[in-house]
């Protein structure tokens, strides 16, 4: 039996390429993740890391040369290597994004107008950060 009759191996399969209006809106969606991730690095409460993933997934669909672009970044391709390569977070980003999110808690603390409105926001913080811990850190 030839490896290509294999059951239990089927050949690859390339996927078909999108067609070209899906691709753009996937582009215009990166490009648009990307500028809500720059307002996130120097908004309080807004996050960044998100909006780069998100950003990377449309590119990896859309533009072979934007994604390569991303995974090469001086900020953002460390980030993306290690989630493309196991889902993993590094320490620092935890630390980063704790340290973050507990400066937005405390901004929102002391300028909500609805207590209720405030747990919300603390509290949704207080889940992604129980979802980032739990993520795997990265080998050596």
């Amino acid at each position: 039996m030839t490896p290509a009759e294999d059951p239990q191996n089927p050949p690859a399969v390339e996927p078909r390429p999108l067609p070209l209006l899906v691709r753009w809106l996937l582009l215009v969606f990166a490009a648009l993740c990307l500028v809500l991730a720059a307002i996130g690095v120097v908004a309080p409460g807004m996050p960044t890391t998100v909006f780069v993933l998100m950003a990377a997934w449309a590119a990896a669909r859309s533009s072979p040369r934007l994604h390569r672009w991303l995974l090469n970044h001086r900020l953002f391709g460390p980030l993306l290597r290690n989630w493309e390569n196991g889902r993993t977070v590094s320490r620092r980003a935890k630390w980063s994004a704790t340290a973050a999110m507990a400066f937005c808690a405390v901004v929102i603390l002391f300028t909500a107008h609805k207590p209720w409105l405030a747990g919300v926001a603390i509290g949704s913080m207080a889940v992604v950060l129980a979802w980032l811990w739990r993520r795997p850190e990265p080998r050596g």
